[in-house]
């Protein structure tokens, strides 16, 4: 009985085992690829893998995972189990294996395949011909191609893309043979190297052909075979004038993009009315001038249209958009457009999803306030207006918006808008994911209602308005997805809420020029582990950046111009990425910590105005890619260190510390420096001769301190200066003429930045998208931030004022400042061909000779001061030519004669312009310039014998009438004429020293 139960036991064991491989064979035989692709597909895994890539790891050998059709990036057919579909893309891209050729013949056991992907694989080819009778779309983009794939055995392609290779025209010879497909209706050749457009008589089928992106230019575009097109792409060519009279007969066209190119003639695009097929249409980028083509109400099929980034001019007529009802997306913005534009004319489009007018538009006037006009018949999902004047006195926000439930983006930015913050948008419209009203005139706290949670939104910026009030301390829960919040310049106060803590997600965070106060919550610091830029310039926070930190992301930190103090704090070192500090304007104390080499990426660090004090750290040799310094205003002291690298350095700001000695050699190592600021030290001895090897130097400023000997020859070499302050030294000797080689601004202005700014994040939409067979403006939201200081800022004397210049203006001011020294001898004319100049101080020196006549060469300046000084002779009378002075003072040398004529710039000029010079006349001194009467001659004696008889009486009495008459004409004389008066106490003062008794 046992040996039977065993035997039954053993043949029910038997039975399940092969029900059991019944079951997997027929669920992975049956249901399952076939074994000739599954080999296929390993075969192609060990190819795209080599030499040592391990991607694909779902693709495997053993009976679990046998089921080819269950690899990820593999799709059969749910009939047959046929492999149909391969994405093999990007594998090898991000595995930096290096460039790859495959086999065509590995592609063989797939004779269902219809949608082939290997795009981003460094492909420079194919070993052998592609075969593949049911291949309808091949997708070879984004690789190192630079011949075109043979084609001939893929009867059935229809979609080739081949965009982003390195294909160029040269290639194309003979491409009509390897394009031989009379099925093929898709040809994508973007972003390659192409100056013609391909040959097309092969491909009888082709609809849609994309060539944006390469060099064609309007010659060489041409050709029967466009005329079947319906979708045309040359965005980002060489196209340039007119618009190609070709496009105007291509009347099968349904989409054309023309974006930008060159095209400025509007004249020509009036030639785009014929295409009455047109559904979408973009011109946008080519700066086209002249007024908007009233035949575009012709294109009555349209649904897409962009306009932007043009110069367009004129109105808007409300008539163009009538008979266009198919419309879904209009962009005009970055025109110059000027009147009045009726929004309300738009309310009949009921497709309209994306309405753009953002950009300068402060000449335009929009309305969107009618009270004879009904509710929209759309409903937007975009909807940007900024920087214009909307809705004349009453400045409200546009209440159509109250009636809109769709909107993912909000952007009504630097329009004038009064009234409260509009949070009941973020109610009506739960999926916004944009909310931008910066720079409006919005007041009151922000509050949200009550529970509110608003997950889609990505960005919220209420920046540059005068709400006040304290932060909602639920933002964190209320805004949970948000990447970037931007509440700076208004008038928030209070503590920081901890719930920020909670925003994962968030990017960007500037809360700069408020009032807030307190210490940094430690929950921000460790919980927004994505923040990217945290900028809180310019409040009251106090204590310390917390010691513990998680902000591993962290790239700009600004902290400057506030209450911080204590040394700085090791909690730093946790964002080892950071490429921006900004701790101006505390209270830190301590040493600059050597610790600070252990940020490698930094290309800007700013620590100015604080108790900083010892020397530069040797950690400073480690910033590779430092590009600004600025360590002014601190106590650091001693030397720059020998192995501190300056190969990258753009700004070097060292004034008012400590420094002495001779100007540092290590700084002769700066090829690329813009700004060398070391005023207000104590260097001294003489400018070294290197200087002259800085030839990117565009402001040199060694004001204040005790350097002495000659202005170097070498500074004449500085090609590109554009501001020098030697003032306040002992420099002596005369000023070298060859200053008038330095050009002082002729050249173009360069803006002086560091890299990184300005600050622009965009994020793409997350549940809207539009659909175009065109290449449109990439749809996304964008936010601008960043600190105050943005820009280099310089201070400089000019107009008797020390002003500080930054950003545009730093980048078109220039001026030579060499006032109190011990300069001598006479100024060089040539200073007077110095013709885009804008301040010149020459004051406090020894300087001898006249005004040069070439001074009134100076068409730019606007500050001259020749004060203080030795000069003589009269003022040179064209110097009234100069019509941008507005400051010029010669007072306290010994010039004379007639002032210039009161007339001009000359006409504003006061007496303290002139003072100290006595030997000086005219307006606006009280000294006459017109020379004095003779007094009246003594009549003879009538007779010869009285004369005789009383010659000693006549001599006497006619001696003592002269002496009398001459001294009384004499007084009145001087009583009258304050010149003359002047003028004998000078030569008195001058001349009889003695008589000062």
């Amino acid at each position: 009985m046992g040996a039977v139960t065993w035997g039954l036991y053993n043949a029910v064991i038997l039975y399940a085992s092969f029900l059991w491989l019944l079951l997997v064979v027929g669920y992975y035989g049956c249901l399952g690829c076939l074994e000739d692709e599954r080999v296929g597909l390993l075969n192609l895994k060990a190819s795209i893998n080599h030499p040592h890539g391990t991607a694909l790891s779902s693709w495997g050998g053993d009976i679990i995972v046998a089921n080819c059709c269950r690899w990820k990036r593999v799709t059969c057919d749910n009939k047959t189990n046929r492999v149909i579909q391969l994405d093999l893309s990007d594998i090898r891209l991000y595995q930096n294996l290096g460039n790859w050729s495959l086999n065509a013949s590995l592609l063989l056991p797939f004779h269902q395949l219809q949608n082939l992907d290997i795009s981003g694989n460094e492909l420079t080819g194919f070993q052998g011909l592609l075969r593949s009778k049911k291949l309808r779309v091949l997708n070879v983009g984004r690789n190192d191609l630079t011949t075109i794939p043979v084609l001939s055995a893929l009867p059935s392609l229809k979609v080739l893309y081949l965009g982003w290779n390195r294909i160029n025209s040269f290639q194309l010879r003979g491409f009509q043979g390897l394009l031989r497909s009379k099925k093929l209706r898709v040809l994508n050749v973007e972003g390659n190297d192409l100056t013609t457009i391909p040959v097309l008589s092969a491909l009888p089928s082709l609809k849609v052909l994309y060539l944006k992106w390469n060099r064609i230019n309007s010659s060489q575009l041409r050709g029967r075979y466009l005329s079947k097109l319906e979708a045309l792409d040359l965005f980002g060519n060489s196209l340039m004038g007119s618009v190609p009279s070709i496009i105007g007969t291509l009347n099968r066209l349904k989409s054309l993009s023309l974006g930008y190119n060159n095209l400025n003639d509007s004249l020509s695009i009036e030639g785009l009315c014929k295409l009455s097929d047109l559904e979408e249409l973009d011109i946008s980028g080519n700066g086209i001038d002249g007024n908007l083509p009233p035949c575009f109400n012709n294109l009555t099929s349209l649904r897409t249209l962009d306009l932007s980034g043009n110069n367009f001019k004129g109105t808007i007529p409300s008539s163009l958009f009538s008979s266009l009802k198919l419309l879904q997306y209009i962009s005009l913005s970055h025109n110059s457009f000027e009147g009045s534009f009726d929004f309300t004319s738009l309310f009949n489009l009921s497709k309209l999803e994306l309405f753009d007018l953002g950009g300068d538009n402060k000449n335009l006037k929009v309305e969107t306030e009618n009270s004879m006009s009904q509710l929209p018949l759309f409903q937007l999902r975009v909807f940007r207006l900024s920087e214009c004047v909307l809705n004349g006195e009453s400045r409200v926000i546009p209440s159509f918006l109250s009636n809109q439930y769709e909107l993912r983006v909000v952007d009504l930015r630097n329009n004038g808008i009064i009234g409260d913050i509009p949070t009941w948008l973020l109610v009506n419209n739960s999926k916004l994911e944009s909310f931008s009203l910066s720079g409006n005139q919005l007041r009151g706290p922000l509050a949200f209602e009550l529970n509110a949670k608003h997950a889609y939104m990505t960005l919220f910026d209420i920046s540059s308005n005068l709400i006040q009030g304290e932060i909602p301390p639920d933002i964190g829960s209320i805004l949970p997805n948000l990447q970037a919040l931007n509440m700076s310049r208004n008038a928030l106060h209070g503590n920081f809420p901890t719930s920020m803590g909670d925003m994962k997600t968030l990017l960007l965070l500037d809360l700069s020029n408020n009032n807030l106060s307190g210490q940094l919550p430690q929950h921000l610091l460790r919980g927004c582990i994505s923040l990217r830029f945290l900028i809180l310039s310019n409040n009251n926070f106090d204590g310390n950046f917390p010691a513990e930190s998680n902000l591993t992301r962290l790239l700009y930190l600004f902290l400057d111009n506030n209450s911080f103090s204590g040394k700085i704090s090791r909690g730093l070192l946790k964002s080892s990425a950071l490429e921006m500090l900004d701790l101006s304007k505390n209270s830190f104390s301590g040493q600059i910590p050597d610790w600070i080499g252990n940020f490698p990426r930094l290309i800007s660090v700013v620590l100015s105005k604080n108790h900083l004090e010892g020397v530069i750290p040797i950690g400073f040799c480690k910033l590779g890619k430092l590009q600004l310094l600025d360590l002014s205003s601190n106590k650091v002291g001693m030397s720059i260190p020998p192995c501190f690298n300056l190969s990258n350095m753009k700004f070097l700001h060292l004034q008012s510390n400590e420094l002495t000695g001779d100007i540092p050699n290590v700084l002769s190592r700066l090829p690329s420096l813009f700004i060398l600021d070391l005023k207000d030290n104590k260097f001294w001895g003489t400018i070294p001769p290197w200087i002259g090897s800085l030839t990117s130097l565009r402001v040199l400023l060694l004001r204040g301190n005790e350097l002495h000997g000659s202005i170097p020859l070498d500074l004449c070499r500085l090609r590109s200066i554009r501001m020098m302050d030697l003032s306040h030294n002992n420099f002596s000797g005369s000023i070298p003429p060859c200053l008038n080689n330095l050009t002082f601004g002729a050249q173009d202005g360069i803006f002086l930045t560091t890299d990184g700014f300005p600050l622009l994040l965009g994020f793409d939409l997350a549940t809207y998208s539009y659909e175009s067979q065109i290449s449109l403006y990439p749809l996304y939201i964008e936010i601008q931030g960043g600190p105050s200081n943005e820009a280099e800022k310089v201070d400089f004397t000019t107009k008797w004022r020390f002003e500080s210049y930054e950003g545009k203006v730093l980048s078109i001011m220039s001026g030579m400042d060499l006032s109190w020294n011990n300069l001598t001898g006479s100024i060089p004319p040539e200073l007077g061909y110095l013709s885009e100049i804008h301040s010149i101080n020459l004051s406090g020196n020894h300087l001898t000779g006249s005004i040069p006549e070439t001074f009134s060469n100076l068409k730019a300046i606007e500050s001259l001061d020749l004060s203080h000084n030795m000069l003589i002779g009269q003022i040179p009378p064209r110097m009234i030519e100069l019509n941008n002075l507005a400051v010029f003072t010669v007072a306290y040398n010994d010039l004379s004669g007639k002032l210039p004529e009161r007339k001009a710039q000359f006409a504003t000029f006061e007496e303290s312009s002139y003072e100290g010079n006595p030997l000086l006349c005219g307006l606006p001194l009280n000294r006459s310039c017109s020379p004095a009467r003779a007094a009246p001659k003594t009549r003879p004696a009538n007779s010869d014998n009285e004369e005789k008889e009383s010659w000693e009486v006549s001599f006497l009495w006619s001696f003592g009438g002269s002496f009398g008459v001459a001294f009384f004409g004499i007084v009145a004389f001087l009583h009258f004429n304050s010149y003359y008066r002047e003028l004998l106490f000078y030569f008195i003062a001058k001349n009889l020293t003695f008589l000062r008794l």
